[in-house]
């Protein structure tokens, strides 16, 4: 297991490799859980406990529920690309200047918290959170933030089947790619790329994308948060297909960008 190899990929478009036990059991869990869900075929099996324990503020990671924290008010909205990181643990809050009701980690699934910026009022910053349910948004201070612009915005169109990488305002490509099936959606709004897994032993991708959002009618992959992703797959039929289990599978020339897109960009998913 301390082979495990994960990706990491900054707002500056440079990609870091940890390899050995650094990258250890919590990634190998993260690939396991996406492949063996969104992308394999199987059933979900039971639902994964939140993180945090009692007495402490639950972390806005892909694996929490965030109820009381306000949701995405215009989800079909651009934003600027604006993404931020914290330095340490954020306090998250429902307004500004709220009391807490959540911390958001400074890494996710091994990698930086990146996440992007929806609104900005003096000394505090409107971000979407990678938790369930999806659109959860929340308030965090300025302070101790890292800030950077992404140029690029993906998008999804599930009625075409259609996967637009754009950078700058410009069309990077267009790619026929395979949707989430009828009885399990592709999740529809603004969400974001929240991490970069490369197993060591891949199956069906070399890579797997992990947004910052979840299936509408699953609770779990095979046991985990329900996490939805960009990733290959190794027979080209399945493009331009509703098949998936909320995943977007895509060609390989396609993933080969993706890879290099920074995390917290932004992904628009419409119908």
């Amino acid at each position: 297991m301390s082979d495990e190899t994960v990706s990491d990929e900054t707002p500056h478009g440079a990609v870091r490799r940890a390899r050995g036990p650094a990258a250890g059991t919590a990634a190998l869990a993260a690939i396991a859980i996406l492949a063996s869900g969104c992308g394999g075929g199987q059933e979900p099996a039971a639902k994964a406990a939140p993180a945090g324990g009692a007495g402490e503020l639950p972390q806005a990671t892909t694996y929490t529920t965030l109820n009381d924290l306000p949701r995405d008010p215009a989800p079909s909205a651009a934003v600027d690309g604006t993404v931020v990181h914290p330095n340490e643990a954020a306090p998250v809050s429902a307004k500004p200047g709220a009391p807490a009701v959540a911390e958001l980690p400074a890494t996710q699934l091994k990698g930086p918290t990146w996440v992007p910026v929806l609104e900005s009022r003096p000394g505090w910053r409107r971000v979407l959170l990678p938790s369930r349910p999806n659109g959860v948004t929340g308030w965090i201070p300025d302070a101790g933030l890292k800030t950077a612009r992404s140029t690029h915005v993906v998008k999804v169109d599930l009625s075409d089947r259609k996967m637009t990488l754009v950078d700058s305002g410009r069309p990077k490509g267009t790619w026929s790619v395979a949707v989430g099936a009828q009885k399990t959606p592709t999740p529809t709004g603004r969400t974001f790329l929240l991490a970069s897994l490369a197993p060591a032993k891949p199956t069906y991708s070399p890579l797997i994308l992990p947004v910052g959002a979840h299936s509408d009618t699953l609770d779990t992959y095979g046991g985990g948060p329900g996490t939805v992703a960009f990733h290959g797959w190794p027979s080209t039929s399945v493009f331009g297909k509703a098949v998936t289990h909320g995943c977007v599978r895509v060609p390989a020339d396609a993933l080969k960008l993706l890879a290099k897109v920074p995390l917290g960009t932004p992904v628009h998913i419409t119908d």
